[in-house]
């Protein structure tokens, strides 16, 4: 019996995304005479490859066949593009962040601390890992652009596609500013929910999908109508990923449950768990979060300090009224099918995870 697979199939996808980026990267492979480059290249195909759930190529793909594109190779390679820019994100966040697992694995400054330190060479094997992985989330940045003017398609709609991936850069490193700028402000509930649109949001899923719908050259109203849908949604997905930064289980998520904890992130959840704690609560978070040191049994304590405030619960109903509005705004879009199915699919798989 011949297996028939469903069109919107995200495994299907992901696996000729991940084909295409494999392609793509051994052909950046340096020569013999690299110097230590085929190593740097080694890891960076590992780390764009290993896990992921392809959400930014996904959300392109479908973007593009929304408005008559055709499945083929060139827009398998555009949408897969956006994962090397992903890459470059992770990359410069995990330092950022100072978090040392990504994806199950080793974050990319652990790996080449480690390297130097069992290596025995001169210097600060932390200050090393950081210089080195900069540049490869740079290197990755690079490819990102590469991959997509390469993809096959006709020049005019790589123009179109690429106007739309422009900004998209450019938010998502004003998002990143303001991530580090609010946490050294008033990580109030406002500067939280700009960072939550500015730093992922959009370039989750509003950007991609519209990156994918520019491509096929729909009009510019349509591509504009497309963050109705892209910005709660994608605000949404990241409310989901700062609930699983605390209360995930590190075995599904591949991170630590410390980490945000430890770095003090100023998420949307510990806004509201601040602004809602009595002052022997609100005392306790200042103790806790932003320490390095921070233990399990400090973190339970903070978890249930959020728990009675109803911080947790407050950000559950947040996602659930921006994935309500987001697939309110997708039944009002000119989609063709399979694609308007598939990006309700991809909607709620984003927002109802553990990992």
């Amino acid at each position: 019996m011949t297996a028939t697979v469903t069109p919107t199939d995200p495994t299907l996808l992901r696996d000729r995304f991940d084909a295409a980026l494999a392609a793509f990267l051994r052909r950046q492979r340096p020569g013999r005479s690299d110097h230590g480059a085929g190593a740097v290249h080694d890891v960076l195909h590992r780390f764009v490859l290993a896990g992921g759930k392809r959400v930014r190529p996904l959300f392109c793909y479908w973007g593009w066949r929304g408005f008559g594109g055709p499945d083929g190779a060139p827009i398998v390679a555009a949408a897969a593009a956006l994962e090397l820019f992903h890459a470059f994100a992770l990359i410069h966040d995990d330092i950022l962040d100072h978090s040392d697992r990504r994806r199950g694995q080793p974050a990319m400054h652990r790996i080449f601390a480690d390297l130097h330190a069992r290596s025995g060479w001169r210097g600060d094997p932390e200050t090393y890992g950081r210089d080195a992985a900069l540049l490869c989330g740079d290197l990755c940045a690079a490819w990102s652009g590469q991959m997509f003017h390469e993809c096959g398609l006709e020049p005019t709609r790589v123009r179109r596609g690429l106007a739309v991936f422009s900004r998209m850069r450019a938010e998502v490193i004003a998002g990143e500013y303001l991530d580090v700028l609010s946490a050294a402000v008033d990580g109030s509930v406002a500067s939280a929910l700009a960072v939550v649109r500015m730093k992922t949001a959009r370039y989750t899923v509003t950007r991609p999908v519209q990156i994918g719908a520019a491509l096929a050259g729909a009009d510019p109203d349509a591509v504009a109508a497309l963050a109705d849908f892209g910005d709660p949604l994608g605000d949404a997905f990241q409310l989901r990923d700062d609930l699983l930064g605390v209360f995930g289980d590190p075995r599904l998520t591949g991170k630590s449950d410390l980490d945000d904890l430890r770095e003090g992130k100023p998420t949307v959840l510990m806004a509201l768990a601040r602004q809602a704690a009595d002052p022997a609560g609100r005392a306790r978070l200042r103790a806790l979060v932003g320490q390095p040191d921070l233990d399990q049994g400090g973190a339970a304590e903070v978890r249930r300090i959020i728990e009675v405030t109803g911080a947790r619960e407050s950000v559950e109903q947040m996602i659930r009224v921006r994935a309500d509005a987001a697939l309110a705004a997708l039944d009002r879009l000119p989609l063709a099918e399979p694609a308007r199915s598939a990006l309700a699919d991809l909607g709620a798989r984003a927002v109802d995870r553990s990992a």
